[in-house]
């Protein structure tokens, strides 16, 4: 889906600058261009970067439950 229609940026396009670190609004501006023209896609451009950064959230928090408790595994 098209969020930004001025720069023609979808939300894969976001979901892709998520998944290679970027996390904030201002980032999407600068790199994207997202809601640096009319801004009307500024709502779905932050509610697509906030869905990404929670479902991104679980994977990166069992990860650091996996290193933490790895070490006890290997002592074991």
């Amino acid at each position: 889906m098209i969020v930004c229609v001025c720069n023609n940026i979808s939300d894969r396009k976001i979901r892709q600058a998520v998944d290679s670190g970027m996390s904030t609004m201002s980032e999407l501006r600068k790199n994207l261009g997202v809601a640096t023209c009319c801004g009307k896609c500024h709502t779905c451009a932050k509610s697509v970067l906030r869905e990404c950064l929670a479902n991104n959230a679980p994977a990166a928090h069992q990860h650091i439950q996996a290193l933490i408790f790895q070490p006890n595994a290997l002592a074991a």
